[in-house]
């Protein structure tokens, strides 16, 4: 019930839409009971042979059924409006949501769960805010108003109906049970078919050059089959509640139509009044069986309002800080830091010391797992310390409000993201939206965007495609070096920011990266160490500890970690065949 009112909030703000959506219902359910008013009529006026008023029965019956045009059409679009606003609503809360959802949240729930919630769930919920209450409301009024009419012709035997209500209320609740069940397993196996179609069609080209065709589809046969199952429970469930709950209504008329033939009975009303008095009773049949059908609507719409409430509930990005970043300087300090995951409780950082000056560039180099890009990571706050803080012109950074921290910070990832517009929209990302034509040419020109991009039909109006699949990896990645570069941001992160580049771009590249990383506070993290060598101070991390620290020069005299990593990457290098060396053509 909880879960319901909350979903029914979504609906209290139109109620004017819902008042004219009640009218209608009711404008109709009286036109149902005047049906059967009408037949009462027609039957005693063809008794007493009064022929002259068929006109009026005949203008009646038009009469009924433009009333309840009127009251369908107002009922339905006022129901509909209501329905689509709900949908919106409730879809864009939970979109607002994620938004600022904690970096932790994503690493336990796939994107194929999230999409299905935010599609097909959103979906289940008008089930639940508005068919039903459509459902409820025309039916059940039309009930309401057959009952009276039937009260008025003969009570005795209408009140046979208050018998079977509690049967079909405990047949209603037991489905009702059952079918909220099934709804949760159903969409939840709506988002394992959307994770395992996205994993195969993102991966296609891996899937087809390892063979692996057949084991998605087998893998999807699977998820989808479980799909099925469950819809088939569902459909099973329903299936057999509605004829049930028939049969007791069949039976109730049926045991009507027997005592109200009784010779007793039958004189106490007309000939119409009987006739009008067994049809009502029939024309109950369907709106009843319609009122049984709303708890499996209701049971899908709140299983779907749990997994989506489930997600608008989640704690968000901790934001409490106040203070407003101006005129930074850049100066960090990372003061006994340690970072243990929530998940798994396995600590990536532990106890790290360190010092940045304004303007300092300093280079993470270690083994995969080290914790280079935790440690990044802390800086915009994707993550909080377990353990002690970080400074940034000494304060910590969790005094500082998550917008006003993260405007300060340009950040170049290993995995570039790209959106599905152009070139120059996808440098002019955001808060950047506004920057002049001018601005994006000479971030653009700066990170060598321009060298590819003039030879694209449209230039840097050219469509990049879903997550830039028509650009190659090192065009991809000048995109994002160029955003960074537009941003102008006094601290700079860059993680693997050349990795996709050949030879000969990412000699261009680092040459204006540091024309870039000039002035600015810069992490740079590497495996490459040609990429390094000029970093002010590079560390070497291990185990989520900096065992060596010191500049290019100093970190090789000590022939320690780095001067190993350094010869070993050399030698591997020399040791390439002259057409291995060769820049690699995007």
């Amino acid at each position: 019930m909880q879960v319901y009112l909350r979903l029914l909030q979504y609906v209290k703000q139109y109620w004017p839409a819902f008042i004219v959506s009640v009218v209608g219902f009711v404008i109709y359910a009286v036109s149902q009971t005047a049906s059967a008013k009408w037949l009462e009529a027609f039957v005693d006026t063809v008794e007493r042979g009064a022929f002259e008023d068929r006109i009026w029965l005949a203008l009646a019956i038009l009469g009924i059924f433009f009333i309840r045009g009127i009251g369908t059409f107002l009922g339905n679009y006022g129901l509909a409006y209501v329905a689509r606003y709900v949908i919106h609503n409730l879809r864009l809360d939970l979109f607002k949501h994620l938004m600022i959802l904690p970096s932790s949240y994503y690493h336990k729930s796939s994107s194929g769960e999230l999409l299905a919630k935010l599609t097909y769930n959103v979906e289940q919920v008008t089930g639940a805010a508005t068919n039903a209450l459509k459902i409820a409301l025309r039916e059940g009024l039309t009930v309401i108003g057959l009952f009276g009419y039937m009260l008025y012709l003969n009570w005795k035997l209408t009140l046979l109906f208050l018998v079977i209500g509690p049967i079909v209320g405990a047949i209603v609740g037991i489905a009702a049970r059952r079918m909220r069940g099934i709804s949760r397993n159903v969409q939840k196996s709506v988002g394992d078919i959307t994770s395992s179609a996205a994993e195969a069609i993102k991966g296609y080209q891996v899937v087809r050059i390892f063979g692996g065709s057949q084991l998605e589809i087998d893998q999807f046969t699977d998820v989808s089959q479980q799909n099925r199952r469950q819809t088939m429970k569902m459909v099973v469930t329903q299936s057999v509640t509605t004829p049930i709950v028939q049969m007791l209504v069949a039976g109730v008329i049926a045991l009507m139509t027997f005592l109200a033939m009784d010779p007793d009975l039958i004189q106490e009303m007309s000939t119409g009044q009987f006739i009008a008095f067994i049809s009502a009773a029939a024309l109950m049949a369907k709106p009843v069986r319609s009122l049984t059908e709303i708890s499996s609507m209701i049971q899908k719409g709140l299983a779907a309002s749990e997994s989506v409430f489930d997600v608008v509930d989640t704690e968000p990005e901790k934001d409490s800080g106040t203070l407003k970043l101006e005129n930074v300087r850049g100066a960090l300090q990372f003061d006994h830091l340690s970072f243990t995951y929530d998940s798994d409780g396995k600590t990536v950082l532990n106890d790290i010391n360190l010092n940045v000056a304004p303007g300092e560039t300093i280079a993470l180099v270690g083994k995969s797992g080290s914790g280079k890009s935790t440690l990044a990571g802390l800086l915009p706050r994707f993550y909080d310390a377990s353990e002690g803080e970080i400074l940034l012109d000494g304060h910590n950074i969790q005094e500082y409000s998550l917008a006003s921290l993260r405007n300060q910070i340009a950040l170049v990832n290993q995995q570039v993201i790209l959106f599905n517009g152009s070139i120059a929209e996808n440098i002019a990302y955001g808060a950047m939206a506004n920057c002049s034509r001018e601005q994006i040419e000479s971030a653009a020109q700066a990170a060598h965007v321009t060298e590819f991009a003039n030879n694209l039909p449209e230039g840097l109006d050219t469509l990049v495609g879903e997550n830039g699949t028509l650009l190659s990896g090192g065009q991809r990645q000048r995109i994002a070096i160029a955003r960074a570069i537009l941003k102008d941001a006094p601290i700079l992160i860059l993680d693997e920011a050349t990795s996709a580049l050949d030879t000969e771009s990412e000699r261009h590249i680092q040459d204006a990266l540091e024309n870039v990383m000039q002035g600015r506070t810069t992490i740079v993290i590497a495996h490459r160490l040609s990429t390094i060598e000029n970093a002010d101070r590079i560390m070497v991390m291990d185990a989520g500890r900096i065992l060596e620290q010191g500049c290019h020069a100093e970190l090789l005299q000590q022939n320690g970690i780095y001067a190993n990593l350094y010869q070993l990457q050399f030698s591997e290098t020399a040791d390439l065949p002259a057409t291995k060396q060769q820049p690699d053509q995007e």
